[in-house]
């Protein structure tokens, strides 16, 4: 296990939305902070649904992660959607509901000033929360802001957003709608240090989850979604490769340059240089590589500091 000191602290932007590949995310992410590998400050749900935090407080529970803070854009309604596991988590154990959920400029203000090392943020989601709090003024929290504290902090940004194998590409978590465009142009505007992106081409033809036991929660989830012999694998790859900390070490390659987002169409425009700020990943391992790796990592015999050691 490694020394408390030396533990990494992130704090999870997600859409919690239709999709249930957040949720294989979440179990990877979990596990490592259960684990003593990382800790999980909070969690930012960037879509808002009528059962976003009960369900999520729920799933967060049943992984061993009780009273993690929780936000919510409840301003973010014009997503659309009616996830069926949602449902059914939101009748398992849970504390808060909707009206218990932070604001989210709020929770990264405070959980980054409160933080003694560097927050890692990690969005899996829809970008306009994280915008917001970049875009934040001097506060009650701190005299800085929200790109101050992120200099201050040292926080590195990996993101699942865009479709880097095009130039223009157009991706979901980017071109969602207006609030997502717009988010995203400010992100790659205004963060003030690296980004690492994982896109679309990249998680799309690696299916995980299909493995589970018929009983594991994680495998309700995927069969709600429809998705009973796995789901692309997007977010959980773009946690494990944010865990590993190093693109090469967790098979990847990566492209260096400034990524550039339309804050009216959200399609995504990225110009190589080797010293730029930004870069994506390029997989070069085999499908079966990723797949087979997700897979041990959200199974129930995992033994995660075997495993990132």
């Amino acid at each position: 296990m490694k020394h408390v000191e030396n533990l990494r602290n992130f704090i999870l932007g997600t859409d919690w939305w239709t999709d249930c590949d957040d949720a294989v995310a979440l179990r990877i992410l979990a596990r490592a902070h259960a684990s003593g590998m990382v800790r999980l400050l909070g969690v930012v749900i960037n879509a808002c649904m009528e059962l976003s935090v009960a369900s999520l407080d729920a799933y967060l529970t049943a992984e061993g992660l009780s009273g993690i803070p929780l936000a919510l854009d409840r301003e973010a309604t014009d997503f659309g959607g009616n996830p069926p596991y949602q449902r059914r988590l939101s009748k398992l154990p849970h504390m808060r509901e909707n009206a218990d959920g932070e604001n989210p400029v709020t929770l990264y203000r405070r959980l980054i000033v409160s933080a003694e090392r560097p927050v890692d943020i990690l969005e899996i989601g829809y970008p306009q929360a994280l915008a917001a709090f970049l875009a934040s003024p001097a506060d009650e929290i701190s005299p800085l802001s929200g790109v101050e504290l992120v200099s201050q902090n040292r926080s590195r940004l990996w993101m699942m957003a865009g479709k880097w194998d095009e130039n223009p590409g157009r991706e979901n978590n980017f071109c969602r709608n207006i609030r997502a465009a717009s988010g995203g142009e400010a992100v790659c505007r205004l963060w003030p240090g690296e980004i690492t992106f994982l896109g679309f081409e990249v998680g799309r033809d690696i299916l995980s989850g299909g493995k589970l036991p018929p009983d594991d929660l994680l495998a309700q989830i995927l069969s709600d979604h429809g998705s009973p012999g796995g789901r692309s694998s997007w977010d959980p790859m773009l946690v494990d490769l944010a865990l590993m900390g190093d693109a090469s070490a967790a098979g990847y390659t990566c492209i260096s340059g400034r990524a550039r987002v339309d804050a009216r169409t959200g399609e995504n425009y990225f110009t190589p240089a080797p010293d730029g700020p930004h870069r994506y990943v390029v997989r070069k391992l085999s499908n079966d590589d990723y797949r087979d790796r997700l897979n041990w990592l959200i199974a129930p015999e995992c033994d995660f500091h075997a495993f990132y050691r």
